[in-house]
């Protein structure tokens, strides 16, 4: 048996291949190893897995995750080899790998992952190519739904969001100014706390000032990381996440002022994962 997992900073989605049976699709919280340890990673695994899935069953992994970078990916590896002690392969893959064999599949270009956090890359059809650093919540991330999040937080607290959606996030959230700074700098994985408020972003996209703070979002996106692939204007904008899929249109807007056409844009880039997967096995 098979299992595939493709995990961003809060959610995992992962799906187990049995041969002649169906694919079973169950979910679980992100394991992003900047952030999490190996032995949160093994019991939040451990937790997460439905009654009908046995892990001492599973031959294979296959699990590409935000944050599994050549120095990080270790952490998941040891996690999931005490999950899945019989796999005789355990293979710990960047998001933003999946996310280019899902939407590129064997052909050169720019793909990006704007989620909970942010990434891109330039990929030759089979490998990544060139990179520009997303730099991680606390330095970057722009145009994620962390970094939409926190654009929110800070109109709050800095007291220039509009009175009306003030008067919503308080009736929503009845959180103080230094609350809010203490869950950000004091309480762990901050980033999915900045990353809840990006709802409020969707509940309230009709506003004004919403529209503009996503569009400035996917502004600071292109400014401070697309535009630095070089000739990156060539290619075509490809995408995987929620961020990226829910605002659309603005997305759009945006990558046209950087003289970028959309290319295909997803959620989730599972079932192209899947695919590939099965055609590797079969």
């Amino acid at each position: 048996m098979i299992l595939i997992a493709d995990s961003g900073s809060t959610k995992t989605s992962w799906c187990l291949l049995k041969q002649g049976e169906e694919p079973l699709k169950f979910n679980s919280e992100g394991y992003n190893p900047y952030y999490v340890g190996a032995d949160y990673i093994e019991q939040s695994v451990r937790a997460s897995l439905p009654e009908l899935v046995s892990a001492t069953e599973i031959n294979e992994v296959y699990f590409y995750g935000a944050g599994c970078s050549a120095d990080k990916s270790p952490v998941v590896v040891e996690a999931l080899k005490k999950v899945f002690v019989n796999a005789g392969i355990v293979e710990v893959e960047s998001d933003l790998l999946a996310a280019a064999k899902s939407v590129l599949g064997d052909s050169e270009g720019f793909v990006g992952i704007l989620g909970t956090g942010t990434n891109s890359c330039i990929y030759d059809g089979k490998k990544i190519t060139d990179q520009v650093d997303s730099l991680g919540f606390i330095l970057g991330d722009e145009g994620s739904g962390a970094y939409l999040g926190k654009s929110v937080l800070i109109a709050y607290v800095r007291g220039y969001m509009p009175a009306d959606l003030k008067s919503k996030f308080d009736k929503e959230f009845n959180l103080s100014s230094a609350e809010i700074i203490s869950k950000i700098y004091t309480e762990p994985l901050p980033n999915r706390f900045s990353a809840t408020f990006s709802k409020f972003v969707g509940d309230n996209i009709d506003h004004l000032f919403i529209q503009q703070l996503v569009k400035k979002s996917f502004r600071d996106f292109f400014t401070n990381i697309v535009s630095y692939y070089p000739h990156f204007s060539k290619y075509s904008f490809n995408c995987v996440g929620s961020v990226a899929y829910t605002y659309l249109p603005y997305l759009e807007e945006v990558a046209s002022e950087f003289n970028m056409s959309i290319g295909q844009i997803i959620r989730n880039p599972l079932s192209g994962l899947v695919k590939y997967h099965d055609r590797q096995c079969c």
